[in-house]
């Protein structure tokens, strides 16, 4: 395995992960734009230009695309999130050549108004399906109230207002100021030709302009708002509850992984055994979601109604025996472990190595290999446990619940 980056003029880096045993390659551009570059003109933008940038370019048509795509054999798609857009593929290493071409070709895309008019309603339609998951609504709900006027706050999709009163120029306009190639990466990873990636890469991108795009970054501990979103539609309350954590740049991140681990993995942790087990919640879950400057803690509970004041006391005094007395060792290695193999099978196709490798640079400007990722979560010590706590307590929480009720008791 051996590591390569190389930056173009225009800022584009090229890196890859070379594994020559591999037998597949998966190769991605990663651009440093989401939601939270967003105005409220254009919430949802990012998101929507996802979607536009399969249909199609200069040289060739939305259906050509999927063609070139699935004649390759290619396993495909694309992701956006608060700070981030992905395009990715997995394929054969004789298709190195052809996806990178076709990937390239795509980042470079037409925006024809009609295409975007005709994507309006399709954009329109996947709001009003994720708003019918109460997962989705409670944590995008409850991630806007924690943040407030904080740009990580924006939601992904945007509204329905806001998709409608777009225009195709304020997408172009978008597009020229976040997809410049000192905004991007092109990262591969597995069996790849790193030369030949290069001398391509310089050949299709070189020409690419440099857009000089730049994001407000700063931390925030979050509003502490709590609030109860009355829907009678639903029969179980689904809870939020969102706490301050270290960003993706901070030394303490895997110590929070750990953290997050212990107390709301899906089996055998704290809220497992308090919530699930005891029959007092259909599901409670805790994430740890790193993000530029900043960070929070996710938690996640579906219950019987009647319940919801009982298991939102149970959840702060599991925040709070945390805070006053630390983790166990038992659990510390238990939930090291559990990490370490979540990682490792990932790690084991290129497909899984990917955004990890784009995600570090992105971040951190770093490359971070697989063992050495293993090497410093599995360093991770009782006492880190205990200055992440020192300096995020879990104490300052905000909660938003929806459901049946329209105020929590508690």
């Amino acid at each position: 395995m051996e590591f390569k980056q190389a930056q173009l003029d225009n800022g584009l880096v090229v890196m890859a992960e070379v594994v020559p045993s591999a037998r597949s390659l998966a190769i991605g551009f990663f651009v440093r734009t989401g939601s939270r570059d967003e105005t409220a003109e254009v919430s949802g933008v990012s998101h929507f230009l996802e979607h536009m940038m399969f249909k199609g370019t200069a040289k060739r048509s939305a259906i050509e695309v999927n063609l070139e795509f699935d004649q390759m054999g290619a396993k495909y798609n694309a992701f956006t999130s608060e700070e981030n857009t992905v395009y990715y593929a997995a394929v054969l290493p004789e298709y190195q050549q052809r996806v990178l071409d076709l990937w390239a070709d795509l980042m470079r895309p037409a925006l024809r108004d009609d295409d975007f008019n005709t994507e309006k309603g399709v954009i329109c339609e996947e709001i009003a399906m994720y708003r019918d998951l109460p997962h989705f609504d409670v944590l995008d709900r409850c991630r806007r109230q924690h943040f407030g006027e904080h740009p990580a706050g924006n939601s992904v999709l945007g509204t329905v207002e806001s998709i409608g009163n777009m225009t195709s120029e304020g997408m172009r306009d978008y597009f020229a100021r976040r997809y410049g190639p000192d905004n991007m990466i092109l990262a591969a990873t597995g069996k790849v030709d790193w030369p030949g990636l290069l001398e391509q890469a310089r050949g299709l991108c070189s020409s690419w302009q440099a857009s000089g795009a730049q994001r407000q970054l700063s931390d925030y501990k979050g509003t502490g708002l709590a609030q109860m979103v009355q829907n009678d539609k639903i029969t179980r309350e689904h809870i939020c509850l969102i706490t301050a954590a270290p960003s993706a740049q901070h030394e303490l991140r895997y110590a929070a992984g750990v953290l997050a681990n212990i107390i709301g993995d899906e089996t055998g942790s704290r809220f497992y055994w308090a919530l699930v087990d005891s029959a007092l919640a259909d599901s409670a879950d805790m994430d740890y979601d790193t993000m530029d400057g900043t960070g929070a803690y996710y938690t996640y509970i579906s219950c019987d109604p009647q319940q919801t004041s009982r298991v939102v006391d149970i959840v702060k005094e599991i925040f709070e025996q945390v805070r006053r007395e630390g983790v166990t060792e038992k659990e510390l290695r238990a939930s090291k472990n559990k990490m370490a193999s979540h990682i490792t099978l990932n790690g084991e196709l290129p497909m899984g190595r990917l955004v990890p490798l784009g995600f570090n640079w992105i971040y951190r400007r770093e490359y971070c290999s697989l063992e050495e990722d293993l090497r410093i979560l599995q360093s991770v010590t009782s006492d880190d446990i205990r200055n992440l706590l020192d300096n995020y307590p879990m104490n300052h929480i905000t909660i938003l619940g929806l459901g049946p009720l329209d105020i929590l008791n508690s």
